[in-house]
């Protein structure tokens, strides 16, 4: 059964930021393979951060000279610089065993066959702001990764794309499609109206 890059979510509430990149990954440093960029297919460079898990496969399996489906988390402060960083890599035939030139088009029709393309990512979290008249708007995420007792838990993802006030504070998913360094909304559900006040009510 083919791995899907982006499971499924096993909870309706469940908080994530998650995409695919396809590209070249240029570290900065030869020595210090754990920084560096992505560069996609037109030229276009975006910051990037390999973490732990995937930086040992990236120096025991990775030719640099080639490009690999990333699996990547976005970071942003606003939607003109996106930072990624590297959690794995899709590979679903071993890494180097497809020709270099027909990769790109098997795995396009591979991630077709799961609902996913280049550069798609899930966002799911809760709506915080919205700005209307430059058409972008901002989700909270909640890092399931770090205990409770730790700050910085959160951190926050600015998209481009219209969505009403109507739904602020609401928890939605949304799918995502990067355009250079920006994220774009391609489309959105409401999954919970008003998340912040039934989580104050309970608390």
């Amino acid at each position: 059964m083919l791995k899907n890059p982006i499971p499924k979510v096993t909870n309706k509430l469940q908080y994530r930021a998650i995409g695919i990149v396809n590209g070249k990954f240029i570290p900065h440093d030869n020595e210090q393979l754990n920084r560096g960029y992505l560069i996609d297919d037109k030229g276009e460079k975006i910051e990037t951060v390999v973490l732990g898990k995937a930086l040992s496969l990236l120096k025991k399996h990775i030719d640099l000279k080639k490009s690999y489906f990333w699996i990547v988390y976005p970071k942003n402060k606003n939607t003109q610089i996106l930072h990624l960083q590297v959690a794995g890599i899709w590979d679903p035939y071993q890494l180097n065993n497809f020709p270099n030139d027909s990769s790109k088009a098997n795995f396009s029709k591979l991630l077709e066959e799961l609902d996913l393309k280049d550069n798609y990512f899930s966002v799911r979290g809760e709506l915080v702001f919205v700005n209307s008249q430059k058409k972008e708007f901002v989700i909270k995420i909640h890092s399931a990764s770090k205990p409770k007792s730790l700050k910085n838990k959160n951190f926050k993802i600015a998209i481009k794309g219209d969505l009403s006030l109507d739904i602020l504070n609401s928890f939605v998913s949304l799918d995502v499609i990067r355009d250079g360094n920006s994220l774009k909304l391609l489309k959105y559900e409401v999954i919970e109206k008003n998340l912040s006040k039934k989580i104050r009510m309970k608390n």
